[in-house]
C-alpha cells in the first residue's frame, strides 16, 4: 500500500506538504500541490481511513437508523429519497455511511453498543418507534444524534409540519364539500399524534362533527391493511364520502377496493394521500 513517505520521497517534499496537499490546504504553492496529487493519483495512492480515525480521534462515519413497522426498508417511498438525499450530504463533506442493526455476525448489541463498535461520529435516526427503550438508550448514550419528524428533549431535530399539512388538506376536502370524511391513520407516533389533532381541530373549525367510527388506526405504508379499512369503511350504512390515508402508497390499497367494488373515484367517494409522493402522481 502507497503511503505517504513514499509520496513524499518520490516528490522531493516533506510528509507535512504531502498532508497538505492531499487534504486541500492553501499553505502550500499551487505548483507543489498539482506535483504532490499527480504524484499520488500514478502511484495508485488511497487515504487509509483507520490512519485518519487515530490521527483524528474521529472515523468520518455516520450511522442511519431507520427501522419502520411495514419493514419495508430502503424501497420506502417517502423516507427512501430522504435517506438518499442525507447520503448525497454526507459524502460532499468526506463521510461514509454505516446503517445500524442488532446483530454484528452471531453477536447481538443494542443500537447504542453497535453505534460504538463502528465508532461513527453521530446518528441519524428516522422512521422507528421512539419510545422503544434501545432507541432511548442512542438518544441518550451521549452520541451526537438528529432525529427526523421526532423531537426529543435537546436533540437536533429535522421536523416536516404535520399540523399544518393536515389542516390544508382537510380544509381542501371541506371546501370540495365533503362532511363526512374518514381517515385512517397510522401507527401511534409522534407524527400520528400531531396529525390527528390537526384533523380534529380543523373539522371542528368548519363545525363539522367527527364520527369515531370514521376515525380507523392503520399501518404507515401498508396498503394491505389500508384495503382491509376501506373495506369496512364501505360496508358502514351511512359511509364516508372521502376517506384520508396515512400516506399515498397505502392509498393505492384503499383504491383498489374502491374499484373492485364498481365504485367510481371520485364520482362515488373521493381519496386523499398523505405525503405527495411521486407513485401518486403517475398512477394515472
Amino acid at each position: 500500500m502507497v503511503s505517504m513517505k513514499d509520496i513524499s520521497e518520490t516528490c522531493g517534499v516533506s510528509i507535512a506538504t504531502v498532508s497538505k496537499a492531499l487534504n486541500g490546504r492553501t499553505d502550500i504553492s499551487t505548483s507543489t500541490k498539482e506535483r504532490v496529487l499527480e504524484v499520488a493519483k500514478k502511484m495508485g495512492y488511497v487515504p487509509n481511513s483507520s490512519a485518519r480515525a487515530l490521527k483524528t480521534n474521529r472515523t468520518y462515519n455516520i450511522g442511519v437508523l431507520f427501522a419502520d413497522e411495514a419493514r419495508s426498508g430502503l424501497t420506502h417511498s417517502y423516507f427512501s429519497p430522504v435517506l438518499d438525499s442525507f447520503r448525497q450530504g454526507v459524502e460532499e463533506k468526506g463521510y461514509d455511511i454505516t446503517f445500524l442493526g442488532r446483530h454484528v455476525g452471531k453477536s447481538e448489541l443494542s443500537y447504542s453498543e453497535h453505534s460504538k463498535y463502528r465508532g461513527v461520529d453521530g446518528v441519524i435516526v428516522a422512521c422507528v418507534d421512539f419510545e422503544a427503550e434501545e432507541v432511548k438508550e442512542l438518544l441518550q448514550s451521549g452520541i451526537p444524534v438528529v432525529t427526523i419528524d421526532y423531537i426529543f428533549n435537546d436533540k437536533a431535530c429535522v421536523m416536516s409540519d404535520n399540523i399544518r399539512g393536515m389542516e390544508q388538506l382537510v380544509s381542501y376536502i371541506i371546501q370540495c364539500g365533503h362532511k363526512k370524511i374518514a381517515y385512517i391513520h397510522g401507527a401511534d407516533s409522534f407524527v400520528t399524534r400531531s396529525r390527528i389533532g390537526s384533523f380534529l381541530r380543523t373539522m371542528k373549525k368548519y363545525g363539522i362533527e367527527t364520527e369515531d367510527r370514521y376515525i380507523r388506526e392503520g399501518i404507515y405504508h401498508a396498503p394491505d391493511v389500508s384495503a382491509k379499512i376501506t373495506q369496512e369503511l364501505l360496508s358502514l350504512e351511512d359511509g364516508p364520502t372521502c376517506i384520508i390515508y396515512p400516506d399515498d402508497f397505502s392509498c393505492i390499497g384503499g383504491i383498489n377496493v374502491i374499484r373492485s367494488k364498481g365504485l367510481s373515484i371520485p364520482n362515488d367517494i373521493s381519496v386523499a394521500g398523505y405525503d405527495g409522493q411521486r407513485i401518486a402522481r403517475v398512477i394515472e
